[in-house]
């Protein structure tokens, strides 16, 4: 006969299990994964369907990288990726092309071909493209062109190369996604109003600190977006906030702004291998995930989110359990 000691420890141990299952909570016993700390799951059960739409791929052993001032990470691989959409629950990727490979965007189009159909692709061009490159990237998966314009050393593409461009991928059905700073999004603001395709802002549209929401360049995404044609990606708490984990409130304050005004033009990402994290002082990607119970209390709003908008964003097969 079990003593009762025993017994009533074992019903306990019941007990918590049945109620972590009842509220989602996924029973685990952690995963380690490269570029990101912690090993346990997050709180926040993944919908079917749900999306990672900002990550990045470096495989520098079967496509080497040329000379960049930028540190690129180690140990982030197809491979390594999927233990991460292992730890948090994703299914669906988007792999954005990292500046350290610039132009040659074959170590993201591989990415995707491994990845599968759950997998679209951002690209980094130049106008030297050819309209069958630019097919031949379309059938590879890629959907997008990015200009990442916030560091001059780093930097391989201009300004001067986001209209012609953007009237180039327009009849492809692409966007043109920009990771950029508040200061630059009011210098541009009159070219973003112009271009002929959807818009997508990196990292909550990185409002300068400590103004956050109350910098006109805020003011200036929100009107885009009213016109019916932008996006923001709620990723890149960590560069959004100067006082950090767990809760990083400045970023907070921003995303729910953006969840309260138009939750039908937000995705979700995690942006790893957190290229402009020190090696030492990754975040944990678990913690990350689970912000968006902070920033979209709602269930019906996050599945939006991590669901149904990277379906209308990207084209995937819409989920036959995607909520209405």
């Amino acid at each position: 006969m079990i003593a009762r000691r025993t017994f009533i420890k074992r019903a306990s141990m019941v007990a918590i299990a049945a109620t972590a299952s009842a509220m989602g909570v996924r029973q685990s016993h952690g995963q380690q994964v490269s570029n990101s700390a912690g090993t346990g799951p997050p709180r926040l059960r993944a919908p079917e369907g749900a999306c990672d739409c900002h990550m990045h791929i470096y495989d520098a052993a079967r496509f080497p990288m040329p000379p960049s001032p930028r540190v690129a990470p180690f140990h982030a691989t197809v491979s390594d990726y999927r233990l991460l959409q292992k730890r948090i629950g994703t299914t669906r990727v988007v792999v954005v092309q990292p500046r350290n490979y610039a132009i040659d965007n074959r170590v993201t189009v591989d990415a995707i071909a491994q990845l599968g159909p759950n997998a679209r692709g951002v690209a980094v061009l130049h106008p030297t493209v050819t309209e069958a490159e630019l097919r031949a990237l379309h059938e590879g998966g890629i959907r997008g062109i990015r200009f990442t314009l916030g560091d001059p050393k780093t930097a391989v593409v201009k300004v001067d190369m986001i209209e012609p461009l953007a009237k180039r991928v327009a009849d492809l059905g692409w966007h043109v996604q920009f990771n950029v700073e508040g200061a630059q999004i009011v210098e541009l603001a009159d070219l973003l109003r112009r271009l002929p395709t959807q818009l997508v802002f990196d990292h909550l549209a990185n409002p300068p600190l400590p103004a956050g929401i109350e910098h006109v360049s805020h003011g200036i995404i929100r009107g885009l977006i009213d016109r019916g044609r932008t996006w923001v990606k709620l990723s890149g708490a960590y560069s959004n906030s100067k006082i950090g984990p767990p809760s990083y409130p400045e970023a907070t304050r921003t995303a729910q702004a953006f969840v309260k005004a138009a939750p039908e033009r937000l995705v979700w990402g995690s942006d790893w291998p957190h290229p402009t994290m020190p090696n030492d002082n990754k975040p944990n990607d678990a913690l990350l995930f689970d912000l968006l119970t902070e920033w979209a209390p709602e269930e019906a709003t996050r599945n939006r989110i991590l669901v149904r908008n990277p379906e209308a964003l990207y084209g995937f097969t819409p989920s036959a359990r995607t909520p209405a």
